[in-house]
């Protein structure tokens, strides 16, 4: 049973900075695409940032390019999103996602970039 559990979320005043991170189960890790999204309230789900199996192919939303970083540790199976410069309109339930479908790649064009599994969620605020 796939699991992806995320922690690390909170709230931060603007310009501050936060790290969330996701652990998965269930799945080969190493061969597996992931990713965050995010859902403010009243808004839709939005891709935010994916990483591929080797963390040679990454993608970023435009929205968080040059704040946001993504990245991997293949033997503790933790993706993590590296927050900074943060703004109000940052504020959100942060999901991660992983992809097992697609040769352990991010697929911009596919339906939720490929991800088939998804975690809970975990709240970030930030204020003014």
């Amino acid at each position: 049973q796939v699991q992806l559990v995320e922690s690390g979320g909170g709230s931060v005043q603007a310009g501050g900075s936060l790290r969330v991170s996701c652990v998965a189960s269930g799945v080969t890790f190493s061969t597996t695409a992931l990713s965050w999204f995010r859902q403010a309230p009243g808004k839709q789900r939005e891709f935010v940032a994916g990483i591929s199996w080797s963390a040679g192919n990454v993608y970023y939303a435009d929205s968080v390019k040059g704040r946001f970083t993504i990245s991997r540790e293949n033997a503790k199976n933790t993706v993590y999103l590296h927050m900074s410069n943060l703004k109000p309109e940052d504020t959100a339930v942060y999901y991660c996602a992983a992809g097992t479908r697609n040769y352990g790649m991010v697929v911009p064009g596919a339906e939720n970039y490929g991800m088939d599994y998804w975690g809970r969620g975990t709240l970030v605020t930030v204020s003014t």
